[in-house]
């Protein structure tokens, strides 16, 4: 073999749309960090808003997006027997179901729509599956998302509401955690109206389906390390802002006050994602904007009585973040550690500097190859210190462009098997995909630096790679 040379396009990514413009869907980035903490955690949401602002839209992009087995109810009209099937009497006198395609079971997501349009024995029925993941006592063992969708209901005063949206009963609209009420058309940009004149939503593209499940895994794995930093102080101010609500005729429940303190580290954590330089105090009224119960219940919330409180609430609990760096050390898992390590924009340049080296260090080949990927795909080598960074670019120089070499072997030597097997697993790329370019480079990079001495380390170094690029990308499996 002599003057071998291997040719990939390189994988530039464009400069991209904001996460749900790229799925279609315009004039929520005010909303982004909420709708992505709900998707993050998997907290039941409810949509409010006017016909036509997009609650359905929303929902259903988003679960094409993340690829789930989705069922979208329109509660106004659902009868028990849509949801479980049609009963029949089973052995032992108990009772089982005939399974119809449109019933919840295996149902990934769901969406209840018009929920406050529908008769009180079905919210009844409907409050176990928002509340438990369970309906008539039985385990939904794969549902992950409880959505539902609804008209502003009437409230005295008050021209906005629907005839015939009735509040949620008080109970019902207490389980879900978040309560967004979605943007009208006059909140709206002038480029974000234009855009939903012209939008014509297709098939959702895979790519902005690989950004919304990369983004979803960053605040996943944030989650923690905020938890740890913020939840002290947090609890102080929801323990005063519960109370100066209270004052302002604004009452929450004590489940409320806990749900609070854990959607603000959920919301702040995708702000953080989304914008480096997002501020605690700012998600923290985002959150209580889009996470109470009232205007689901039919009540009014004045936004000044929301606002003082909150504010004076921040003042009197003096939030404050601890070192974010003692969780991340303390992560056993080397991607997992890197992960955190990204994902806490609040660290020093010599402490994020320090997880990668030490990371990189360890990797073996293929995952150190991918570590090095994810570093300049999300810019996270831009945190780096000069040193470090020096030594990413340096193997990221060997991926992201074809490399050229050439070497003899005679076919009884270890390498030329090895090279044999990297042949057959360049063989089974699809060359469509930028990943492939990537994990082609790499492989091919490895194997030049004499990294894969022999074909059982030239095929797990393969299965390394994508093992780590999927983990990184947020994506879970290769």
């Amino acid at each position: 073999m002599s003057g071998t040379q291997i040719e990939f396009p390189v994988y530039n990514p464009a400069a991209s749309p904001g996460l749900f413009a790229s799925l279609d869907l315009y004039g929520l980035d005010r909303l982004a960090p909420v709708l992505l903490a709900a998707l993050a955690t998997e907290e039941p949401l409810l949509l409010i808003g006017a016909h036509g602002t997009g609650k359905t839209l929303l929902l259903t992009r988003v679960a094409e997006a993340l690829g789930l087995a989705f069922r979208h109810y329109n509660a106004s009209l659902l009868n028990f027997d849509d949801l479980v099937g049609f009963p029949l009497p089973g052995k032992d006198d108990s009772l089982e179901y005939v399974r119809t395609p449109a019933a919840i079971w295996g149902a990934e997501a769901v969406l209840f729509d018009e929920i406050s349009r529908c008769r009180p024995e079905i919210q009844n029925k409907i409050f176990p599956v928002v509340h438990e993941r369970r309906v008539q006592g039985l385990p939904l063992t794969g549902l992950r998302y409880r959505w539902a969708a609804m008209n502003p209901p009437m409230i005295d005063g008050d021209d906005a509401g629907y005839l015939g949206s009735e509040p949620l009963d008080a109970a019902l609209a207490d389980r879900f955690v978040f309560v967004v009420q979605m943007p009208e058309w006059d909140e709206m940009t002038e480029i974000e109206q234009r855009a939903i004149i012209g939008a014509d939503a297709g098939a959702v593209d895979v790519d902005s389906a690989r950004r919304l499940r990369s983004t979803l895994a960053r605040i996943h794995t944030l989650l923690p390390v905020l938890t740890t930093s913020l939840k002290g102080g947090l609890v102080a101010y929801i323990q005063v802002l519960h109370r100066l609500l209270g004052q302002a005729g604004i009452q929450l429940s004590p489940r409320r006050a806990g749900m609070l303190c854990r959607s603000t580290i959920a919301v702040h954590a995708a702000a953080l994602v989304l914008d480096p330089n997002a501020i605690l105090s700012d998600s923290a009224l985002l959150t209580v904007r889009h996470a109470l119960p009232h205007r689901a219940e039919g009540r009014n919330l004045v936004e000044t009585a929301l606002l003082a409180a909150h504010k004076e609430a921040w003042r009197l609990a003096e939030v404050k973040a601890d070192d974010p760096l003692k969780a991340i050390l303390m992560t056993s898992d080397p991607i997992d550690r890197v992960r955190l390590a990204i994902a806490a924009p609040q660290l020093r340049k010599t402490d994020i500097s320090g997880v990668v080296a030490d990371v990189l260090a360890r990797l073996p080949p293929g995952s150190g190859a991918a570590l090095v990927v994810h570093l300049f795909e999300t810019g996270a080598a831009g945190r780096l210190t000069a040193a470090v960074a020096e030594q990413a670019a340096e193997l990221y120089r060997d991926i992201a462009t074809p490399l050229q070499f050439s070497l003899s072997l005679y076919a009884s030597h270890p390498r030329y098997a090895a090279w044999q097997r990297l042949k057959d697993i360049l063989s089974r790329f699809d060359p469509d995909k930028p990943r492939a370019h990537l994990c082609a480079n790499a492989l091919v990079a490895l194997y030049a630096r004499e990294k894969l001495p022999t074909a059982e380390a030239t095929e797990k170094a393969f299965e390394e790679f994508r093992c780590a690029d999927a983990r990184l990308a947020g994506t879970g499996e290769p």
